[in-house]
């Protein structure tokens, strides 16, 4: 059993909120022709089956297969030219490290990124494949962000993390203003929840664009700590939760992202390993779109039966699609952020 537990966050300003949604429309200005606008897919079946009409923002069909791009690319679009010159460094495991590694090779930004060596094969080639310095650890002996600080620190780099960044939270909102801007107001909005960086940004968009839609984040049942931190209003910790949901496998919310979850978000809900394995199939099945788990966990949320309301519009964000399938199996594994 995971096991969550409050942590000092002292270091959190609750009373400061450091997006707003001028960030989000200044990002969109950045991101204009450079990222996807990913498209918005309908399902009658869904629609039919939930009482309500349904609109997928389909983030599977972003750059690098990911949100993760929007964010990555906002902020190093924003470095002074010495620190570009310089370069940047990130830790992650899979979306967050290719979506920098592009960034920077876009923006010809030298990208070290520290991924630990059990990572997927297939995500460290494309990571290299993209132009950055990949550092392998062993993440059963080091902790990846002291190691990234002190390379940070020794070689001079500007640490970009996978969501406790500013620039970061406010390009990953851009989905939300793309997608109600596209279809018009919402009365619910889901998206998934690790770091919380994309459901800050998504959730501070909807409140600009769509004031009576209630934003709704969505975690695993096995990696809750957000959903506790959000009810208690406590920073809770989760290490290393047992879920198939990778990119959901973040400890905490960040310094950055915990007071705009608290401030935006109308509520968290979780949802079942059996519930995010059946949505990834239904999503396949009857919308023909690959999914990775972490992806579907908001559609989880609506086809279990754990949000409902009939009758109205939802929006729901589609955060990626990045699977590795593993032979003879029936589900596949995501990349972690």
């Amino acid at each position: 059993m995971n096991v969550a537990y409050p942590i000092a966050d002292t270091e959190i300003d609750r009373t400061h909120l450091a997006v707003d949604y001028a960030d989000i429309e200044a990002a969109a200005a950045r991101l204009s022709g450079v990222a996807h606008q990913t498209p918005v897919l309908t399902s009658g079946t869904i629609d039919r089956q939930t009482g309500s009409r349904v609109y997928f923002k389909c983030e599977n069909f972003q750059r690098v297969g990911s949100f993760k791009f929007r964010g990555a690319y906002n902020a190093l679009s924003q470095l002074s030219p010495d620190l570009a010159r310089q370069g940047v460094l990130t830790y992650s495991s899979g979306n967050h490290a290719q979506a920098i590694a592009l960034a920077g090779q876009l923006l010809d930004i030298p990208t070290t990124i520290i991924m630990p060596e059990d990572a997927p094969q297939v995500k460290i080639a494309a990571t290299r494949g993209y132009g950055a310095e990949v550092i392998l650890y062993d993440r059963t002996r080091v902790m990846r962000e002291a190691l990234g600080g002190q390379i940070a620190q020794e070689r001079n780099l500007t640490p970009i993390p996978p969501y406790n960044h500013p620039h970061v939270v406010a390009g990953q909102g851009t989905a939300a203003k793309e997608l109600i801007e596209e279809v018009g107001e919402l009365d619910l909005l889901l998206v998934c929840c690790g770091g919380g960086g994309l459901l800050s940004g998504c959730a501070i968009a909807a409140r600009a664009l769509s004031p009576n839609c209630r934003t709704i984040g969505v975690e695993p049942q096995q990696a809750d700590d957000a959903t506790r931190s959000f009810h208690t209003q406590v920073l809770h910790r989760i290490d290393n939760p047992e879920t198939i949901a990778d990119g959901a496998r973040t400890p905490y919310l960040g310094t950055i992202t915990f007071p705009l979850v608290l401030h935006y978000v109308a509520d968290m809900v979780t949802v079942s390993e059996e519930a995010i394995e059946e949505a990834m199939l239904f999503l396949w099945e009857r919308m023909k779109i690959v999914v990775e788990p972490t992806g579907a966990l908001a559609a989880a949320a609506l086809l279990s039966g754990v949000m409902t309301r009939q009758d109205a519009r939802i929006g729901v964000i589609v955060s990626g699609g990045n699977v590795v399938m593993r032979h003879g199996s029936g589900s596949g594994k995501s990349s972690r952020s």
